[in-house]
């Protein structure tokens, strides 16, 4: 146990060292800076932004202007991936033969990888081809992170911008993102990953003979380029069906370092990058203090439930000495399979290295509570930062009503218009997980996916709607989703949780942009003190407490107390 706490403390010391600087890099790319990969990139840079009909690099758009061109972006990229998927049969690089999907899973998937949700209803080697795999999926990876990036952006534009109608450009800040940011990240990653023993090639599945004397397909392909930019992406997809609990996404501990630290690096980055913008660190780090406190909280929830072990079999001849290792690695243990789960589900990752399924309730429990808060503690690149700062605007507002006056933060007035906003967003966890839910609860074509009856069924339920409507990724394993219902409203739950999620937000932004500011006075509210982040935390709290507790309370608490009685399903 102590040697699991000092790879916690390890893991957050190099997240925050590689934050602060990335920070600051990533303020100078976005402000249009020079930066060191300018001279070699820049040439390239002003092309593409030429492609896209942008003839100058400070071209403003108004918010609607960026929301319609995040919103006809992400069409073009769902028509083209579901096209590679129809007809991966007519097109190269599929040596294994593979058939194209069939409607409703090419639906699903391509609205999940547009949406850096990267939900798989398939089994990667077994379903996509290779070029299905790079000219899909990874190009995917890149574009719907930068999309997310370029959002977040655009909203701390809008918070900082004193009587302005831009938010800046969307096509610059999407060049800007791939170029700048998740391509050199990315190779970086990519050959760290290689180095570590992850394949990248082109080569037909290998087929080998087992000690029983059985025949095993072996798989192969381009792993290494896609991992790294879906860790980085907060995207998830794994090449594999197993995804990073198989050797050959995840082959020693020093990739698993590498690959967790890339899940939460960027997310954390962003915290630095508010701070340098709006030119005041303080409010970058009032953010991250509270991010860390509610990941350090589920962390502690899921490491500890699972530590301790599953009651129903104490009694039986298993040693539990090492914690609940049902679906975990042996080579990860509790402490690294708890961390990881906790990041993933932390940031809007969706990658694993153990079967969530198999956690105990508590366990579970956590992980299902961050989707279900919007993915802010830290989340998905670009788009957990812009719910984190709609729960800001709410806190600031609460925190208003408390002295008596007109909220601020930042020196913008909060207003009856940027709350009603910031509420739908709220809204859209609620319609996903709860509607949805009950749906999928009582329609008998529905329940022929769950694995499980009684409590845990339920969670299998609430853990993938909540995956699919905070654009996470992960699963209950125990849930057979790849059936045309799940497929197709799972698909619609990932879009309203991207697009009705991000639009009232950036509709936030540019009535922001549009104020003035407003001097600090002995009445406002300061917004980087250690009471903020107490208040902060709190309202994000009680808000996914009081949404989401009576479903939890049938779901995984139930489960929990039936666990301990020694009851079962």
């Amino acid at each position: 146990m102590a040697s699991d706490i000092v790879q916690f403390i390890l893991y957050g010391a190099i997240v925050i060292l590689m934050a602060w600087p990335l920070g600051l890099y990533m303020a100078r790319v976005y402000a249009g800076d020079r930066t060191i990969l300018v001279p070699v990139l820049g040439p390239v840079e002003t092309g593409l932004i030429r492609l896209f009909g942008v003839k100058r690099e400070d071209a403003g758009q108004h918010w609607t202007q960026y929301a319609n061109a995040v919103l006809a972006f992400s069409l073009v990229s769902w028509g083209v991936l579901y096209a590679i998927l129809r007809l991966q049969h007519l097109l190269p690089f599929n040596p294994e033969g593979l058939p194209g999907l069939s409607p409703d899973l090419a639906f699903n998937t391509a609205v999940s990888f547009m949406t850096n949700t990267n939900w798989q209803a398939y089994g990667g080697e077994t379903s996509l081809s290779y070029f299905s795999q790079m000219a899909g999926l990874t190009t995917q990876n890149f574009v719907s992170a930068a999309v997310g990036m370029s959002v977040g952006v655009a909203i701390i534009r809008g918070l900082f911008a004193r009587e302005q109608k831009s938010l800046g450009n969307f096509w610059v800040d999407l060049v800007r993102t791939v170029l700048y940011i998740l391509l050199p990240l990315s190779i970086i990653v990519g050959l760290a990953l290689v180095w570590q023993g992850v394949p990248q090639n082109l080569m037909a599945y290998v087929e080998a003979t087992t000690l029983e004397g059985a025949q095993q397909s072996i798989a192969q392909g381009p792993v290494a380029s896609q991992i790294a930019i879906k860790q980085l992406g907060t995207n998830g997809g794994g090449f594999f069906n197993a995804n990073s609990a198989v050797p050959y996404e995840n082959p020693t501990p020093l990739s698993n370092l590498i690959e967790m630290v890339s899940i939460l690096i960027i997310p954390a980055t962003f915290c630095f990058m508010f701070g340098r913008m709006v030119k005041d660190m303080r409010q970058g780090l009032a953010i991250f203090a509270t991010m860390s406190v509610l990941f350090v909280a589920a962390l502690g929830l899921t490491y500890g439930a699972e530590i301790e072990g599953n009651a129903l079999i104490d009694t039986a001849t298993i040693d539990q000495s090492a914690g609940n290792m049902e679906g975990k690695e042996v080579r990860f243990g509790v402490g690294n399979s708890a961390l990881w789960a906790t990041a993933t589900t932390a940031a809007s990752n969706g990658s694993v290295n153990a079967m969530h399924d198999s956690f105990t309730p508590l366990g579970g429990l956590a992980l299902m509570l961050q989707m279900q808060v919007g993915e802010i503690v830290f989340g998905g690149v670009g788009s957990g930062f812009c719910g984190m700062l709609a729960f800001v605007v709410l806190t600031v507002f609460l925190a208003g009503l408390m002295v008596g006056r007109t909220p601020e933060y930042l020196g913008k007035k909060i207003e009856a218009r940027e709350v009603k906003l910031s509420v739908i967003a709220f809204l859209v966890m609620p319609l996903g997980v709860l509607v949805f839910g009950a749906l999928a609860a009582i329609l008998p074509i529905s329940l022929s996916s769950l694995q499980d009856a009684g409590p845990h069924g339920l969670s299998e339920i609430l853990y993938a709607y909540s995956s699919a409507t905070g654009n996470n990724g992960s699963a209950f394993a125990g849930f057979s989703a790849g059936v045309p219902y799940h497929n197709t409203v799972l698909g619609i739950a990932m879009l309203l949780g991207r697009f009705v999620f991000i639009v009232p937000l950036l509709a936030v932004a540019g009535a922001l942009a549009a104020k003035k500011t407003v001097p600090v006075s002995a009445g406002t509210f300061p917004t980087h003190t250690p009471l903020f982040v107490v208040l902060l935390t709190a309202v994000i709290l009680i808000i996914g407490g009081l949404t989401f507790f009576p479903v939890l309370a049938l779901g995984p608490i139930a489960e929990h107390f039936a666990m301990v009685s020694g009851q079962t399903f």
